[in-house]
């Protein structure tokens, strides 16, 4: 039961979902012919969501709120509501009707009885979860007072079309009008759309009234004639360009009464299309008409317990964007995301595969087999869909509906879903659409009337081009791989993977500040008769889902492989490790075969909405591993890699322009920091949308080979030798061998020159870090390893200290060596006795977890949100820096 008094000024917060109805208080205003009184104003309560059904009570009057997790619910209060005064509101909120419970083996959604319900399945746990006890029985999501006029907007349809290739596009928009007054509603309705042009200024773009009347008491659906736009600016995904996002705000006054609703929303340009690819046979996703290789990940929930929030979803989808992803798909089981996401995904373009609430493994397909026919109520599912279609349709970011989670809805659910999210004729075909004439235009139907129709519907995840596209449990596999196998052609057989997952173990401060002492304990490694090694981890670690990094008669420890860690720092420092070579190779096996073999793959998982240790590139307080910044590197738009398997450079340019005057720098690199192979390829062009072999690595072939090496990969143009367009470092073994000499390298220190710099902006602090590796190599023959080793010693000459807000930090070391696993961390820099965690969270860094070689420097920065009365600090951490070296 949720209680309270409001005020009846009515000075609520905003909605922030699609009915933004404009907020005020009741009042006497001017006269005319409807008087602005309690008779003319309405004021609704609104509930964006709740878990499951409910009663509310306002003053002594119940009112009901119906079953349903995913659905919106008003009730017009203005009978109720006392506006001079206090009121009373009650809240009763009860659990699904089918809760269930947990069997002692746990599984993958308990019992399945939380299937009979339209409501989150993960509730009662997963493989990578722990069950919710009550289920997330309660209000989750806004509740809001909005006040309007005689006439309410609702639920507007923004739709741009487009024709002569781009050149042209149409804003066609449809709006719900209710009329709730005992009068003729006189009504002007104004649309208005603006653009950003620089901070604090926008141009007018479109302006238009148009007059018309509502019957008392009356609902009306309103076609707004289309708006043209010559040459409109575009909204791409992340690594396609800009994320352009016009403003577009509805506005109806009523005669004799003045403004009585408004709305308001950012809404991109662009169309998405999909298709079965027939060279690959995965889906093939185009948006504006160019192809985009999909490189993403599986998205569960913010958070486990529904505590969610902009500022949180915020830093969640900056983090994809950060990984250079292009979508998200939104897991079945989990929720239909909230309008904030979608928003954050409009913000950094990406892309939203979004499933109705249907898993395998609680609708049909779980052991033991599960509520065949799906959720009871099939009606409500279907109230619950089109609820969530009408609230997410205007989102940019939105790019699919699928039915279902390795499992499609049941047959009369499904048929309904065909029917209300069919395609509008100008949605339909890749190959026509692009350059349609306005004729097109006059010869169809508004497709704002459409309940979608801009977005293609699949009925499951494993249907119609992803997976094997029939249905079979042909995703996965979700365990520790050897990372050259990513490389091979029988490591997965169809063209769009939907789910691969792998491990995820956190740094050290994560766990213990999320766990006891006891739980600081690392697995025990236990070596079987085969040679391999079976990781036995403690309780706490099983509770919380871990996933080893061993896979007995298959892979190795990756972990053992940089020898065996001996406590918990040293077994997290080696999982990070591990963690971004594995991430890497993952992506870059996928995109060694773009368009020849694959057409997009998603990765199981990128977070966990709770404290686990599986699958996740940033714990649940929001910290990264390293296996963020391994996907990073391997998702650049422009990427040179080496591949796992053939030893082959390849460039890859998922862009739509060709790189010309282009070559890339090899150098490999020893222990004792020498160069011992330096190559410059000849000079070549990497076409637009393709993976180019250019040059065989044949150092590990040579008689002297290093059993431990690193290699260095810079792309540059050569017009510009300091223009890297794309750096990729890896560190290697020959094959037969391990990494365990880089135990060694732990106590070689190699000096570095550290700069930094820190400007402040209301409550977000940035720091540019500038560090340099003043080492040199004997035999170094890379001319930019030259190049900035001579300017560094130049630089070094500075006195050190702080130099006009600029803070220089010199670290001693050896005249040799590769700076290697350098990476920043920001603390508090005065907290209690006995905190374990001091660090600042949520930290956005350019690049993290990198190595320099000799004269290497590289640039990184960072911002965060400062705390009133923190005092930031940033530790600089790495494989041969033990301790940590305080750089700001």
């Amino acid at each position: 039961m949720a209680g309270g008094e409001i005020d009846g000024s009515g000075d609520q917060r905003r909605p922030s979902d699609n009915n933004h109805t404009t907020s005020r208080s009741f009042s006497s205003m001017d006269g005319g012919r409807h008087p602005r009184n309690a008779e003319n104003q309405h004021a609704e309560l609104n509930f964006r969501a709740i878990n499951y059904s409910g009663e509310v009570y306002l003053n002594g009057h119940q009112m009901i709120l119906p079953k349903g997790m995913f659905r919106r619910n008003s009730f017009d209060i203005t009978d109720i509501i006392n506006p001079n005064g206090k009121n009373l509101l009650a809240v009763l909120i009860h659990p699904p009707d089918h809760p269930g419970k947990i069997p002692p083996e746990g599984g993958q959604g308990g019992d399945h009885e939380i299937g009979k319900d339209v409501a989150a399945q993960y509730v009662e746990g997963w493989d990578w979860m722990t069950p919710i006890r009550d289920r997330n029985t309660g209000i989750w999501d806004e509740v809001s007072i909005s006040i309007t006029g005689p006439v309410k907007l609702s639920d507007p349809h923004l739709v741009s079309s487009f024709f002569d290739n781009y050149e042209k596009s149409y804003l066609q928009s449809t709006v719900d009008l209710e009329n709730k007054s005992q009068w003729l509603a006189e009504c002007s309705l104004t649309i208005q759309v603006t653009a950003e042009l620089d901070e604090g200024m926008r141009l007018l773009e479109h302006l238009q009234t148009y007059e018309f009347s509502i019957p008392p008491k009356t609902l009306i659906t309103y076609t707004i004639l289309p708006l043209l736009f010559e040459k409109p600016n575009l909204w791409w995904p992340n690594g396609m360009g800009k994320q352009f996002l016009y403003n577009v705000e509805l506005t109806v006054d009523v005669k004799g009464f003045g403004e009585s609703d408004s709305w308001s929303h950012p809404f991109g340009f662009r169309k998405i299309e999909s298709t079965i690819d027939t060279t690959t046979g995965g889906r093939l996703f185009r948006v504006n008409g160019q192809q985009i290789f999909i490189r993403g990940g599986n998205w569960i929930l913010s958070d486990g317990l529904l505590r969610l929030s902009a500022k949180r979803y915020m830093t969640d989808i900056k983090f994809h964007a950060d990984m250079n992803f292009n979508m998200i798909r939104c897991w079945g089981g989990g929720l239909a995301e909230r309008s904030e996401f979608y928003h954050y995904c409009d913000v950094y373009g990406i892309l939203v595969w979004q499933e109705f609430w249907i898993t395998g493994d609680c609708d049909g397909r779980g052991m033991p087999i599960s509520n065949p026919n799906g959720p009871l109520d099939h009606d409500l599912f279907l109230l619950c869909a089109r609820d969530t279609i009408k609230l997410l349709r205007n989102h940019a970011s939105l790019a699919l509906w699928v039915g279902g989670n390795e499992q499609i809805p049941p047959q009369d659910i499904n048929t309904s879903l065909i029917n209300d999210l069919k395609l509008h004729p100008l949605f339909e075909s890749i190959d026509v659409t692009h350059n349609l004439g306005e004729d097109s235009l006059k010869q169809s139907d508004d497709p704002s009337l459409y309940l979608d129709g801009t977005r293609a519907y699949i009925q499951g995840s494993m249907w119609d081009g992803f997976a094997n596209g029939k249905g079979d449990f042909t995703d996965g596999p979700y365990e520790i791989q050897n990372p050259e196998d990513f490389f091979k052609d029988e490591f997965y057989q169809y063209g769009f993977n939907p789910e691969v997952g792998s491990v995820g173990m956190p740094v050290a401060t994560t766990i213990r500040a999320t766990m006891p002492p006891e739980a600081w304990q690392i697995p025990t490694f236990q070596k079987l008769p085969t040679g391999y090694v079976e990781e036995i981890p403690n309780p706490t670690w099983e509770y919380h889902k871990y996933i080893p990094y061993s896979k007995p008669e298959k892979v190795h420890d990756q972990i053992g492989l940089y020898g065996f860690p001996k406590d918990l720092d040293d077994f997290c420092e080696k999982a990070q490790l591990v963690n971004y070579v594995q991430y890497k190779a993952l992506l870059e096996g996928w995109t060694s075969r773009m368009w020849t073999k694959y057409t997009g793959v998603l990765i199981w998982k990128t977070q966990n909405p709770w404290t686990g240790l599986r699958g996740q590139f940033y714990d649940h307080l929001h910290d990264q591993t390293a296996g963020f910044y391994g996907c990073r590197s391997a998702a650049e738009p422009i990427h040179v890699q080496l591949n796992l398997s053939t030893f082959y450079i390849e460039v890859v340019n998922t862009t739509s322009d060709e790189l010309s005057d282009i070559a890339i720098e090899v150098s490999v690199w020893d222990l004792d920091g020498k160069c011992p192979y330096y190559n410059i390829t000849d000079k070549f062009s990497a076409p637009a949308k393709k993976v180019s072999p250019i040059i065989e690595l044949n150092y590990p072939k040579s008689e002297n080979a290093k059993p431990v090496y690193f290699l260095l990969l810079k792309l540059f143009r050569i017009s510009d030798t300091n223009m890297i367009i794309s750096r990729n470092f890896y560190w290697l073994h020959l094959p037969n061998s391990d990494y365990n000499s880089l135990e060694l390298h732990r106590g070689n220190r190699t000096p570095l020159k550290i700069t930094s710099q820190a400007s402040f902006a209301e409550s977000i602090c940035n720091i540019q870090i500038h560090v340099l590796n003043l080492s040199k190599s004997s035999n170094s023959n890379s001319s930019f390893s030259k190049i900035l080793l001579e300017n560094g010693k130049k630089e070094a000459s500075n006195s050190m200290g702080n130099e006009g807000g600029v803070r220089i930090v010199e670290v001693d070391g050896m005249d040799y060596g590769v700076a290697f696993f350098l990476h920043f961390s920001v603390v508090a820099g005065e907290v209690e006795d006995g905190v374990v965690d001091n660090r600042v969270l949520p930290v956005h860094y350019s690049d993290n977890y990198f190595s320099l070689v000799p004269g290497e420097e590289m640039s990184i920065s960072i911002w965060f949100e400062v705390s009133e009365g923190l005092t930031p600090q940033v530790l600089l951490q790495g494989w041969n820096y033990a301790g940590g070296i305080q750089v700001y």
